[in-house]
């Protein structure tokens, strides 16, 4: 069983596909964690994460224990991962990953949730059901601040959301691998919706779509 759960920054993707593992009991992967890996990886080289050279050779330093790393936190490798992840040797680097986490995922389970930005469209095209999350740029951006501000990290809303409309930009006009819902995903918009809202709609989509299945 694969779940696809694609969106674009603070549109909730995360927590939603979290709490979909638990219930279905599936394993789940932050593919969005790869490509910070990678930029992690490649700042931590001196290298620029716009150079594809370099960026691709990171990528395939990543490893699995890199992906728990406290860093991968930081704004910075955010925001360097968005340009990392424009870069096809990168997503071709790590399109297998997370091709064998759908198949064979790891602790035993019968399945797996995956999000990121294109599972739905390239990586599980073959997904058992697809979500596309997303939310308006404000709401993402009053989100991500709200987190910025708890964790102590200065920040200034209107950078934010500067910040945000220019990722978007980056994530949906790219060549390889647009941010862009699959065409047949249930698109699920959190701007009005809290937490729980959004992970009732999710399950009574996805229980539909695989209904007569083993879940």
């Amino acid at each position: 069983m694969i779940i696809a759960v694609d969106g674009p920054a603070a549109a909730g993707k995360g927590t939603l596909a979290r709490r979909l593992a638990g219930h279905y009991r599936l394993a789940h992967l932050d593919t969005g964690k790869l490509y910070r890996a990678t930029a992690l990886e490649a700042l931590l080289a001196g290298a620029d994460p716009a150079d594809p050279v370099a960026a691709t050779a990171a990528a395939g330093r990543v490893t699995p224990a890199l992906l728990g790393d406290q860093r991968l936190t930081e704004e910075k490798i955010a925001q360097a991962s968005s340009v990392v992840a424009a870069i096809p040797g990168v997503r071709a680097a790590l399109l297998a990953f997370q091709r064998d986490f759908a198949r064979t995922p790891p602790g035993g389970f019968r399945g797996a949730v995956l999000d990121g930005r294109d599972i739905g469209t390239v990586v599980c095209p073959d997904a058992d059901a697809k979500l596309y999350v997303q939310a308006s740029p404000e709401a993402r951006a009053r989100r991500r601040f709200k987190e910025l501000r708890e964790a102590g990290v200065e920040a200034i809303y209107e950078r934010v959301l500067q910040d945000m409309k220019d990722r978007d930009a980056r994530d949906s006009q790219r060549q390889t691998a647009p941010l862009r819902p699959a065409d047949d995903a249930f698109v699920l918009d959190t701007t009005a919706l809290d937490a729980e809202a959004a992970f009732a709609a999710a399950i009574t989509y996805i229980d539909g779509k695989v209904a007569g299945k083993s879940l």
